[in-house]
């Protein structure tokens, strides 16, 4: 079993075929998905879906592409929508400093508001963190003990790794660790303890090797999975059990899948 702890599925990209793209997950030996909003609405979406699907979980939040649309009401929606059922986390949240779709300053101040409004609800955070590493960790750090959550499809450096895993988050690999160029990728991932892993897929984005040019979708986090376990020494079977088991701990999972249900409710 192995569970994609990031994934997009309320994009419009799985609009034409999203009841196969669940059943394909769940025939590769996902137990569970988590689908993770960057916009209200996708993150109104993403609960629909987690209603729908017996194996797909939510996270709601604003990413940092869009912080410019947070208006009066957006954190009152996101509140209500954090409470719903199968809602696990709060994301995708963070710092995009290499596109700078939204100004700097505005994506620190939503940054700061979204990981308070996620130690209110006392929710895990999944952190989009790119080309803002020095920025992210000043964030964080005065939040050290407060909060719990994952740096998502993790980017940083082995010093980088070494801090967060010290306050106490998790560290999510995805499907660039399969890239052929990919080798500081993997010597982070060589030091990052089997405990403090997840994998995921990003899906639509970041396709792993064998799919590269491909949408991405949820199983083929089978191939992320294979290749840090090769990286750890261990078999695809007991890192994907390892890593489903670190997700089910920080999101507070509980049997997504059981046996003989279906995918669809």
């Amino acid at each position: 079993m192995t569970i994609d702890s990031h994934a997009h599925l309320e994009m419009e990209a799985f609009g034409p075929d999203r009841d196969a793209v669940v059943g394909r997950a769940r025939e590769a030996g996902l137990e569970a998905i988590i689908t993770v909003g960057t916009t209200l609405a996708d993150c109104e979406r993403a609960v629909e879906l987690a209603g729908r699907y017996l194996m797909v979980y939510a996270a709601v939040g604003i990413h940092p592409h869009e912080v410019k649309e947070i208006g009066n009401g957006t954190y009152d929606a996101l509140r209500l929508l954090a409470r719903r059922d199968k809602v696990v986390a709060l994301g995708e949240i963070g710092l995009d400093f290499f596109y700078d779709l939204a100004p700097r300053e505005l994506q620190i101040q939503r940054f700061r508001e979204q990981l308070d409004m996620a130690q209110e609800l006392d929710l895990p955070v999944i952190i989009h963190d790119r080309d803002a590493h020095a920025e992210t960790l000043g964030i964080l750090r005065p939040r050290r003990g407060r909060l719990r959550g994952v740096l998502h499809c993790f980017s940083g450096d082995a010093a980088m790794a070494r801090e967060c895993l010290d306050m106490g988050y998790y560290l999510s690999v995805a499907g660039p660790v399969t890239y052929r160029t990919a080798d500081a990728l993997r010597e982070v991932v060589r030091g990052i303890p089997t405990e403090r892993l997840l994998v995921e897929t990003d899906a639509p984005y970041l396709a792993p090797q064998p799919y590269r040019g491909k949408r991405n979708e949820p199983a083929y986090v089978v191939e992320t999975v294979r290749r840090v376990g090769e990286i750890k020494g261990l078999s695809a079977a007991e890192m994907g059990a390892l890593t489903a088991a670190n997700a089910r701990r920080l999101f507070g999972l509980n049997g997504a899948r059981a046996e003989g249900q279906e995918g669809i409710r």
